[in-house]
């Protein structure tokens, strides 16, 4: 049975009061699969049915099967441990409602650890949704669902914050085959701490309030390879890597990124959140970026990006001997930028402002 958002979230929030030591339980050794088993009948009639309430979530810890006729209405959580090894292939079919979410809504699609009472975490692993288009939004989270949470800041006054918050976060998720369209949240959000998704073959298109995937504080090893991307953002650029490391952004399209492609950075200070990781290491290569009537756009690729709003924010996390707290430079660093192109535009697009960035093989070529 779907549980109403209030519970759910109320499960997923559970215990912020206590303290972060010794808080995160060890990965899963060799990851012992507890939701790799096909659901039951009664989850494909929850699945199918018109919920009764749009703010129910149905919770998933089994192998799905859809058909390509299916529409599942009810957005879709896969919480904690037991959901590792779950499975989602819709065939074609489609989950969520077309149309503006209400203020507040919940995912669509949720991949989120939760905290016990005895303050260890546990967490979803080697989770795969594949073959489904998706009205509204993926977010995949640990300590919380973005930078400024309670638990990810008093994680981040800690000098061991990145692996705290990588220990307690789900890895290992595919994304495989989906259109997600969205219509206001970002469409795919990895949290803090969220190591080892991989989205692929992919179209990521609609409106989107802010960028339209958001690697943020502390992820790394994330695969973005052989997507299309032709969605509109409001003032932001499509792929934001945000204190993120160790990805490969390869072999993508982006249509009219005109506020920007793809930004690495640092955030700094936001909410007394103390920004730990750099955005170094990250291999982007075989892109495409194609304008077509856009006059005076973005970088489509820029290390160090100065984001406008960053300096209101440096300031707001407390002085400390690491991370942003020392230093609120981005360090956009050691990054390895090849053979991507720029179509309809000035290959001066490619903007490197940090240190020892390999770029090779980058530049413009006629429509």
């Amino acid at each position: 049975m779907a549980k109403p958002l209030s519970t759910l979230m109320g499960v997923l929030l559970l215990h912020n009061s206590i303290g972060l030591a010794a808080a995160v339980a060890a990965p899963a050794a060799a990851t012992r699969a507890a939701g790799a088993v096909p659901c039951s009948p009664s989850l494909y009639e929850a699945l199918r049915a018109v919920p009764d309430d749009v703010a129910q979530v149905q919770p998933v810890a089994c192998k799905v099967e859809l058909t390509r006729n299916d529409l599942v209405m009810t957005d879709l959580a896969f919480i904690g441990e037991k959901a590792s090894g779950a499975s989602l292939d819709c065939h074609g079919g489609i989950i969520g409602i077309s149309g503006r979410p209400p203020r507040g809504a919940p995912p669509t699609i949720q991949i989120s650890s939760v905290r016990g009472e005895d303050g260890k975490w546990s967490v979803p692993h080697d989770i795969a949704i594949r073959n489904c288009k998706i009205y509204g939004s993926i977010r995949i989270m640990g300590l919380g669902p973005n930078g400024e949470s309670d638990n990810v800041r008093q994680s981040s006054l800690n000098r061991n914050h990145t692996e705290v918050a990588q220990a307690a976060a789900p890895y290992g998720i595919v994304l495989d085959n989906l259109t997600i369209v969205a219509d206001g949240p970002m469409p795919l959000y990895v949290s803090p701490g969220v190591t080892k998704v991989t989205l692929t073959h992919s179209v990521i298109t609609g409106v989107s309030k802010g960028s339209g995937i958001y690697l943020d504080a502390e992820t790394a090893r994330n695969v973005i390879s052989g997507n299309h991307f032709d969605i509109r953002t409001k003032n932001r650029e499509v792929l934001a890597v945000d204190g993120s490391a160790y990805n490969v952004i390869e072999n993508n399209s982006f249509m009219n990124p005109e506020y920007g492609g793809i930004f690495l950075f640092r955030n700094c200070g936001q909410w007394g959140t103390v920004r730990h990781q750099t955005p170094q290491h990250n291999r982007i290569a075989d892109n495409k970026f194609i304008y077509q009537g856009i006059s005076n756009p973005r970088p489509a690729i820029w290390m160090n990006a100065n984001q406008p709003w960053q300096s209101f924010y440096c300031d707001e996390d407390p002085p400390t001997p690491f991370g942003s707290g020392a230093d609120n430079r981005s360090f956009a660093d050691n990054n390895t930028i090849i053979n991507n192109v720029i179509v309809g535009a000035d290959g001066k697009l490619i903007r490197d402002q940090g240190q020892h960035n390999i770029l090779t093989g980058n530049g413009a070529k006629p429509k």
